[in-house]
């Protein structure tokens, strides 16, 4: 195998990684799933990281990163920042190896996740709420780094963190027992996919190795078409587990070289497969946890008759989030539909949109109307849950032919972004 980058992760410290994981990292269960290998008529298999410890693969990177410290540097404790999972690798790390640790978190991360962190820390971590995103945290955690010379414990752009999250790759190679034709892994900043798609260069070259980013934060596949690690300028960070502006130097000069494609998949897509596995399949995962079996639709004539693994990467999912992922998902699959409604200024016209617009089988979930008393007609905006998307043609054209058509939504993301 020739590699053309200065670093790659080796299989002696993957595996030195795995023995120093030992009976820290949980090695996850790789269980077939029968509702997914009947639908696409092939072999799926879930690794699933949503069970590890901290509910994410995040604890292999942090530890190995952390246990590796001299003895000085574990004195003077770690830092990092984190919107969730990280943080929570570091915390549990933290506490295992009795090293004092700060955590900086922006100010809206919800309670669950600060909650999550001081309970695998303990009295080991000090959260401290900084900055309103992400990259503010962890401009601060890197200057605290400087000053107090703290060691500063990465996300994803360092080579023990590599290592450590590679070691789920070595897993799924112990533990299945067919060669796999595909594995389909999410991307964030990288570490993961950088380290697990090594591990299957070494020991499974065949296998086609995919990487998955949501459509709204496409930062490694831009980068890869580019030829050059790019930061993009603006992400949708609604898979708060994946969303990154940038990924990790060192994730994309390996990635380069072992990934077969990178794909995106919409926002909407992730909320439907979330919710399906919910519903289906009993299964909790985060948004990022969804993005690979999210993908398995896009690959569907390619993986018929194939053995594909898909990396379930977290479960760590905010609850109060279900009413927008609903949302997302309804949406998505063309089934929520908002209009501008123009409603005659007479007695009877909201009557006649019930009986005669509305079809027998739609749902009225949004509605917000004022009545204006010095025009003919009174804007309403409403929000329709049809039982099918084909119902949707037939809806605009009764609204048209009683002339309370007025405006559709749904592909206005200057409008429609206040009510989503």
């Amino acid at each position: 195998m020739e590699i053309k980058t200065t670093y790659f992760p080796s299989l002696e410290k993957v595996r030195d990684a795995a023995a120093r994981l030992d009976g820290i990292a949980i090695k996850t269960p790789f269980s077939r799933n029968a509702r997914f290998s009947k639908m696409l008529q092939c072999e799926v298999f879930f690794k699933r990281e949503d069970l590890q410890n901290v509910r994410s693969y995040k604890i292999r990177g942090a530890y190995y990163k952390m246990v590796g410290l001299a003895p000085e540097e574990r004195a003077h404790g770690v830092v990092c920042a984190s919107a969730g999972n990280h943080a929570q690798g570091v915390a549990l790390s933290c506490k295992l190896l009795k090293i004092k640790g700060t955590i900086y978190m922006p100010t809206t991360t919800p309670d669950q996740k600060i909650e999550q962190v001081q309970l695998f820390g303990e009295s080991f971590v000090t959260v401290l709420l900084k900055g309103d995103t992400f990259d503010d945290a962890q401009t601060l955690a890197k200057l605290d780094s400087k000053a107090s010379g703290k060691a500063f414990i990465p996300p994803f752009d360092d080579e023990k963190i590599i290592e450590g999250q590679a070691t789920v790759g070595l897993e799924i190679l112990e533990q299945t027992l067919t060669p796999l034709d595909y594995v389909f892994v999410p991307i964030g900043g990288g570490g993961l996919s950088a380290g697990l798609s090594s591990v299957f260069k070494y020991l499974s070259p065949k296998t086609k190795i995919i990487g998955v980013e949501p459509e709204g934060a496409p930062s490694m596949k831009v980068s890869l078409a580019l030829g050059e690690n790019t930061s993009l300028k603006q992400i949708e960070k609604f898979v708060d587990g994946a969303a990154v502006k940038r990924v990790g130097d060192l994730n994309y000069t390996i990635c380069r070289e072992t990934l077969d494609s990178v794909i995106t998949v919409p926002e909407g897509k992730i909320c439907e497969t979330m919710l399906a596995l919910y519903n289906k399949d009993a299964i909790i995962v985060e948004p990022a946890g969804a993005l690979s079996i999210a993908a398995l639709d896009l690959y569907a004539d390619m993986i018929k008759g194939k053995a594909v693994a898909c990396v379930v990467s977290g479960s760590n999912n905010d609850i109060t989030r279900t009413a927008e992922i609903k949302e997302r998902a309804l949406l998505y699959g063309q089934i929520k539909h908002y209009f501008i409604v123009k409603f005659p200024q007479r007695v009877g016209a909201l009557r006649e949109f019930l009986t005669e617009v509305v079809g027998p089988n739609d749902d009225i979930t949004h509605f917000e109307y004022t009545k204006k008393t010095n025009r003919e007609n009174g804007a309403a905006v409403v929000g329709l849950e049809l039982k099918s998307p084909e119902d949707l043609e037939p809806l605009v054209a009764r609204m048209k032919n009683r002339s309370f058509f007025g405006d559709y939504l749904n592909n206005k993301p200057e409008l429609f972004q206040f009510l989503v």
